[in-house]
């Protein structure tokens, strides 16, 4: 049984999830740039814009999460699960993630970000 609330375990969950997305949208970024794309530019235009989006939401997680003394470490990862310690308000709790949910997680913000 969690003491986390909803609202603050969504926002734990988004420092998990975004900088991976940042890091895919790099890795994407940097392929597009050494590929031979007739016209790169819209692409690395869109990727970086979207980048944009998402750095700026993660900032926006960070400020709530120093404002509400929450914290996300990882501590453990293996070929099926990435262990998660999150640390709130003096309570520490131990999450496990199976590595297919967090990819399919991330697969799924990366769409909601470039369907807007």
């Amino acid at each position: 049984m969690t003491r986390i609330p909803d609202d603050d375990r969504n926002m734990m969950e988004q420092a998990i999830y975004l900088p991976m997305l940042l890091k895919v949208l790099t890795r994407d970024l940097h392929i597009i740039n050494n590929s031979p794309f007739k016209l790169k530019q819209p692409y690395l235009d869109l990727i970086e814009r979207k980048m944009r989006e998402i750095q700026a939401e993660l900032r926006k997680v960070k400020q709530y999460m120093n404002k509400n003394k929450l914290e996300v470490h990882q501590i453990n990862h293996d070929e099926a699960f990435t262990m998660f310690s999150f640390l709130y308000k003096g309570y520490e709790e131990h999450h496990n993630y199976f590595n297919p949910r967090i990819r399919n997680k991330v697969q799924e913000l990366m769409e909601q970000y470039f369907s807007k």
